[in-house]
Order: structure tokens, then C-alpha cells, then sequence
């Protein structure tokens, strides 16, 4: 966990490289979905190829979970379709699709008062056959050792804090071990440090070749991990592609109803993104 803030701290963020063949990536077409009578996605399109770490952000409400929760197959499109490694998630049985797809939830509660360890083995199931042992029995232990949970493997996870749930969460979806990795908010409970970790750790996950698609709420934390950001707002894609491109004045404007400053990070380079007060007038983009 060390390594990882001191790694992050001190560089702009990799560029993501192809895996090695037969790993899926995500191919989301024409995606629109209703709930309660509200349309919630209109018609959304949304790629990501294995190697590569694609940021999801935009307003609250402007449906970022409801395209993640398509994408993992709990939730189904009205229209529309979302491919991972070639097939419709739809088609697939439960068991398949938790081998494909791994989901790091926004909402960290877990209903039963398991130990940490527990919950980490529960990413095993889709692999585990009916009868026998688990094919890679030291994936839990090198999941919990990734994300540095290993100190509360024998707490119950309801007794740790609400960033070391993160944690497990995060660990429980390692140990799954599949091509693509949702993230929703994965920074939303975690303090400063932990951010910067979780988000290094995806980035070297997504590094070593799977497809990582993430919600994330600070833009600046987004551009400094994401390869491509796709800005949602009112159920549509109001812009995408790399950071720099897409955290303009005029993009923020539009889609947070802000007035911003854009510059170069000191360090990383990455976009940084300042909000000012009504009374505060941005320079000239550069």
C-alpha cells in the first residue's frame, strides 16, 4: 500500500497497455433505460479494450451507476445492448457473467456479519466447481495482500470502517479474478491516501491488461488515472475522450453548471480542475 502512494504520488498516470489475447473488453451500444417512468440512459455508447481504465463522471443523478449496473448484468436495457468479451451479458447465466465481469460497489453494507475473509472468498464462487476445491486456492490470500486488508481477515466485516469495507469490497472483486472490473465510487469513503492507493492499484490492475471501467467523483482524481473520460449528464454523453480534451471550461459548464479553472498539475501533468465562486473569473483556457 506504501509503494503504491509513493508510485502515484510522483508520476502522471501510465498509459494502459494490451493484455494478452482472449481477455474481454466492453462494447455497450445504443443503451437506454427507464426506471419508475423516468428515462434514465438515452441511447448510450460506451467502450473500453482491455489495457485501458475508463473513467465515468458527470453530475449526481446523471446515471453513471444505472450504465455500470447494465454493463454487470443486474440491471437489463430497455434498448440497446452491452457486449463483454463479444457476448450480451443479458445471455450469459450468473455464474459466467460473475467470471467476466467483477464489481466493486458503491454502497459498502454487507447484510451478514461474516469475517473479512469470508466476504474476500465469496469472489471465488463463479470458480469454484460444485464438488472439489477451489482451482487457485491462494487467490484470496493474494487479494488481501494487494489491497492490504490482510491485518482484519478474522474481524467481522460489519466492525471495520466504512473505507476498510472499500477495502474488502475491492479485494473480494481481485479475488473474482475476471476480465473486467466495475468500479462505482470507489474513492467515496476513503480518505485521502486510500484514494490515491485504491485508484494506483486499479491503474496496475488495468496495467497488467484487464478492462476496468470506473464512476468516479473527483474530476482530478479522474484525470490523473483514467486513460478516457466519458462525461454523463442527463442520461447522455455530453463528451469523451482523454482528459485533457474533455476537462474544458466550456464541458464543466454545461454539464456541472460551474465555472472552473483548468491547468497543468505541477507534477503529473494531468488536467487539474479548480471550481471558483460566482465572483472568481477564469483566466483564458491556454
Amino acid at each position: 500500500m506504501i509503494d503504491a502512494l509513493l508510485r502515484a504520488a510522483t508520476g502522471r498516470r501510465p498509459t494502459g497497455h494490451a493484455r494478452p489475447d482472449g481477455l474481454a473488453g466492453i462494447d455497450a451500444g445504443g443503451v437506454t433505460v427507464d426506471l419508475g417512468g423516468q428515462r434514465v440512459l438515452d441511447g448510450v455508447d460506451l467502450r473500453a479494450t482491455p489495457g485501458e481504465l475508463v473513467g465515468l463522471v458527470g453530475p449526481n443523478g446523471a446515471g453513471k451507476t444505472t450504465l455500470l449496473r447494465t454493463v454487470n448484468g443486474t440491471l437489463a436495457p430497455d434498448a440497446g445492448a452491452v457486449r463483454v468479451g463479444g457476448d450480451d451479458v443479458d445471455a450469459l447465466s450468473a455464474r459466467e457473467r460473475s467470471r467476466r465481469v467483477a464489481t466493486v460497489p458503491q454502497d459498502t453494507s454487507v447484510g451478514f456479519a461474516f469475517d473479512v475473509r469470508t466476504v474476500v472468498e465469496m469472489g471465488r464462487h463463479p470458480h469454484r466447481p460444485r464438488f472439489g476445491a477451489d482451482p487457485d486456492p491462494d487467490a484470496v490470500d493474494r487479494a488481501m495482500e494487494r489491497v492490504g486488508v490482510t491485518d482484519l481477515a478474522e474481524r467481522s466485516v460489519g466492525a471495520v470502517s466504512g473505507g476498510e469495507r472499500s477495502r474488502v469490497l475491492l479485494a473480494r472483486a481481485l479475488a473474482q479474478d475476471a476480465d473486467v472490473l466495475v468500479l462505482d465510487e470507489p474513492t467515496a469513503s476513503l480518505d485521502i491516501g486510500h484514494q490515491v492507493a485504491t485508484l494506483d492499484l486499479t491503474r496496475e490492475i488495468v496495467d497488467e491488461g484487464r478492462t476496468a471501467v470506473a464512476a468516479v467523483h473527483d474530476l482530478n482524481l479522474a484525470a490523473r488515472f483514467c486513460d478516457r473520460l466519458v462525461v454523463l449528464a442527463d442520461g447522455r454523453i455530453r463528451a469523451r475522450g482523454p482528459p485533457e480534451t474533455v476537462l474544458g471550461r466550456d464541458t464543466l459548464r454545461s454539464t456541472f453548471d460551474v465555472t472552473a479553472a483548468v491547468d497543468d498539475h505541477p507534477t503529473t501533468d494531468a488536467p487539474l480542475v479548480t471550481a471558483l465562486a460566482d465572483e472568481e473569473s477564469a483566466p483564458p483556457e491556454s
